[in-house]
């Protein structure tokens, strides 16, 4: 028992002393005294508590939970932290099976675990929060985009066992959306209607997917057409992936939180040019309606337009002659006597 439950205990019990033979029954307390002792009693208790921790302010939740051995929640950081410290490597080998690129594997984890620091009260609330990032991680990884990009055109160098060589070549093989329903259903082990719900299908397709799936790697290798191998050997090939330095969770978290504040500046940029090119395109545009010129074109049956010729050098030089002279005067117009 606790200090204090004593000391409640000890002062609900009335002391009783022996008494003589004959003597009178001694008078018990009404119950609202004793519910007065023992609330002296607790304050006092609490009194002495707060005096032996000085320097620090008593917190009514924290007395509460003490008293009822309960330990604060951890904070979104914590909790974010903890989630990628447990599902980031496997989901980060996960990948790897999916795609053949370390790289790209391990930037499909990091993206997926930036979108659910964004979304992180829907992760938190979620009943499956790795199956949430887990989701986003495969969407990523299998995009079709990455095949434009040079840095992920080829494949890695395979791994140097035959047996895990072989079967992740079959892996690759196939199409994506059968790859990631095998991977989930043999080598994760989840229930075929959740598989169904991750791939975004019904739960027919899903199983025909993975059918088709098991015929394809037996084809290829035929000791694991019983299904039971294929699980077990999908599953040590998923536990046992290829080692990689994965980043810290909080430059996870700090680089998720730089993405978006990134995304924010060039959204606002691009609405900011937006509205100024609408606003120029306003002021400049014209009021009124012109109607465009319409085009030249030859028109048939009219003759052509009449005029003088062109004077030729002789005679433009004696039309200056004969301009240079007088208008009027006995040289041109008056007959000369003889």
């Amino acid at each position: 028992m606790t200090r204090s439950s004593t000391l409640l205990a000890a002062s609900a019990e009335p002391t009783a002393e022996a008494a003589p033979e004959g003597s009178p029954a001694p008078e018990t307390e009404p119950e609202e005294e004793q519910v007065q002792v023992q609330v002296q009693v607790q304050d006092q208790v609490q009194d002495q508590v707060q005096d032996q921790k000085p320097g620090r302010e008593a917190d009514p939740a924290d007395d509460q939970e003490a008293a009822h051995g309960r330990t604060p929640p951890p904070t979104p950081a914590e909790a974010f932290d903890a989630l990628y410290a447990d599902a980031a490597p496997a989901l980060v080998r996960q990948a790897y099976l999916l795609t053949g690129r370390r790289r790209l594997s391990q930037e499909a984890v990091e993206r997926a675990f930036h979108h659910a620091w964004q979304h992180w009260p829907e992760v938190a609330c979620d009943r499956d929060p790795a199956g949430w990032v887990r989701a986003v991680a495969y969407d990523y990884a299998l995009s079709p985009w990455h095949r434009l990009r040079r840095a992920h055109r080829h494949r890695d160098t395979p791994p140097v066992e035959r047996d895990r060589r072989a079967l992740l070549d079959a892996l690759l093989a196939l199409p994506p959306p059968y790859r990631r329903t095998l991977l989930l259903y043999d080598g994760l082990g989840i229930d075929l209607p959740e598989t169904a719900a991750e791939t975004e299908a019904s739960t027919p397709a899903a199983a025909h997917r993975l059918l088709h799936a098991r015929e394809a790697v037996a084809a290829r290798l035929p000791e694991l057409a019983d299904a039971g191998v294929l699980q077990e050997r999908l599953t040590a090939l998923t536990g046992s992936g290829p080692a990689m330095v994965l980043s810290p969770a909080r430059a996870v978290r700090t680089g998720g939180e730089r993405r978006a504040r990134l995304w924010t500046r060039a959204a606002v940029a691009a609405m900011t040019l937006l509205i100024g090119v609408t606003a120029a395109t306003a002021v400049t545009a014209p009021r009124e309606y012109r109607a465009p010129v319409a085009p030249g074109h030859q028109v048939g049956g009219v003759p052509p337009a009449a005029g003088p010729e062109q004077l030729s050098e002789e005679a433009e030089a004696l039309r200056d002659w004969l301009r240079s002279g007088p208008a009027a005067g006995p040289d041109r117009l008056l007959p000369q006597p003889r």
